[in-house]
């Protein structure tokens, strides 16, 4: 009898040391692993070709070398992402607060896709204007960044959405919206139809009071921050451009979209053979702006290979120091406009 209770308290010892160890490895994992932290990791990302990202159908496919745009990895940090990131010369450690402002994680990621697709408008406007291709901007729709003005349009509303039609009406723009909503006050009761994640949704919405910060007036509205997306269309339709989806947000790819568009616009090789990296922003006018992690994009096109480097003028002094200190043998080639990056690929020998 005695040996039989000493065994089950044996046996009750040994389950209540497993329990234990399972419950110190469950809370070492979620420490480790998932517990989230104020941090926010910068390292090298990748350095893509453009042309699989877009189509002309009746451009010059001929490319020889190739134009890629380069990335930056953000990464939202566990421990043991710091740990690692510590001992990384390419990895920058820094607080989520100075990325995200007072956005949230889905605002910021919203903001990103409306600026892509933003810089992808700019990169035709700039190249068409430059290979003398005459176009016109039609709006699409309205995209929603936010819902900063209280629980009413975060019920109904999520960063990210396509505001199609209000009231059964189209709004394919801003004065669109306005002018659909004039007639109405505070209070009253609208329908929308939204897009969201590829779902149709029709929401009941009860506008809100907006106050202008300009003009003191006060406007009904639905509470959310918007913005346009337009689409450049071409009066040629074959010389119309088409973006695939590139599954990276910001405006810092412009300046290679817009010299792979060109090239595909015109006749001839503009790559000469060489593999091209570079970055930086575009407006329609082809002015190339600067660009933040610069350092990262140096590191990444190096790993790829990459002869020449299209810098932002502003960005050069931080992309020469990087460049030196890994020793690459990429030419870096400082731009402010977008005609400096195609006379420099003019000039160029065809590579043997």
């Amino acid at each position: 009898m005695r040996e039989a209770n000493n065994m089950q308290r044996t046996k009750k010892r040994e389950a209540s040391r497993l329990i234990l160890y399972i419950f110190a490895v469950a809370l070492l994992v979620y420490v480790t692993v998932y517990m989230p932290t104020p941090y926010i990791i910068y390292q090298p990302g990748s350095a893509d070709e453009v042309k699989p990202m877009l189509s002309v159908q009746k451009g010059d496919p001929d490319e020889k070398g190739a134009f890629m745009m380069t990335t930056v990895s953000a990464s939202y940090a566990n421990l043991v992402m710091l740990v690692v990131s510590a001992f990384n010369p390419n990895a920058e450690i820094d607080k989520k607060e100075a990325r995200l402002g007072d956005r949230s994680e889905d605002e910021y990621a919203a903001e990103q896709v409306y600026l892509m697709s933003d810089s992808q408008s700019s990169a035709m406007e700039a190249a068409y204007h430059e290979a003398n291709v005459p176009y016109s901007i039609v709006p699409q729709y309205l995209f929603i960044f936010s819902t900063p003005e209280g629980d009413e349009a975060r019920k109904h509303f999520k960063p990210g959405d396509r505001l199609s039609e209000v009231d059964g009406k189209p709004v394919t723009d801003n004065a669109a919206l306005t002018n659909l909503l004039k007639t109405k006050k505070a209070g009253d009761q609208v329908t929308v139809k939204l897009i969201r994640d590829g779902r149709t949704l029709e929401e009941k919405v009860k506008l809100i009071e907006l106050r202008d910060k300009d003009t003191n007036r006060t406007r009904p509205g639905l509470g959310v921050t918007i913005a346009t997306m337009q689409k450049v269309v071409s009066k040629d339709p074959g010389l119309q451009v088409n973006f695939q989806n590139t599954r990276v947000g910001g405006p810092s790819a412009g300046l290679m979209f817009t010299m792979e568009i060109y090239n595909q616009l015109t006749d001839g090789d503009l790559t000469k053979g060489y593999q091209v990296a570079g970055t930086g922003t575009i407006d329609k006018e082809g002015n190339v702006g600067p660009i933040g992690g610069v350092q990262h994009k140096i590191v990444a096109a190096d790993r790829k290979h990459a002869e020449i480097f299209f810098v932002p003028k502003d960005n050069y002094a931080e992309a020469k120091a990087k460049a030196d200190k890994i020793k690459t043998g990429m030419k870096l080639v400082p731009v402010e406009k977008l005609e400096d990056a195609i006379a420099y690929m003019e000039n160029l020998r065809v590579k043997s």
